[in-house]
């Protein structure tokens, strides 16, 4: 399940990339397995799919989602000023390489 930032933005991050990554790998092997072992196993082996989805928080996009956070936090700071966004860098002043600062509705 995804926790609320003070935002009200859902966070999929870990809190470390190890983790994450194991998490991947569990969630990854649970549904590939689910699928490769069904010929020995039989329908048995579908008890791996749960498995799968709660290791990836409920689907590959969310794992996907939470990689990139979870690379970037700590390393970047979002800030809104007058209808402004801009991505900077969180140790500096500097802005983030990227696209130009975005106009919020």
């Amino acid at each position: 399940m995804p926790v609320r930032t003070p935002a009200e933005r859902p966070d999929f991050a870990s809190s470390s990339l190890p983790r994450h990554l194991v998490r991947g790998a569990v969630g990854f092997g649970g549904l590939i397995g689910s699928f490769a072992l069904l010929p020995v196993a039989g329908p048995v082996a579908l008890l791996l799919l749960p498995v799968g989805v709660l290791a990836l928080r409920g689907c590959p996009m969310c794992w996907t989602i939470g990689l990139v956070q979870t690379v970037s936090r700590g390393r970047l700071r979002r800030s809104c000023e007058d209808g402004r966004c801009t991505v900077m860098r969180a140790g500096g002043g500097e802005r983030a390489p990227g696209p130009a600062a975005t106009r919020v509705p």
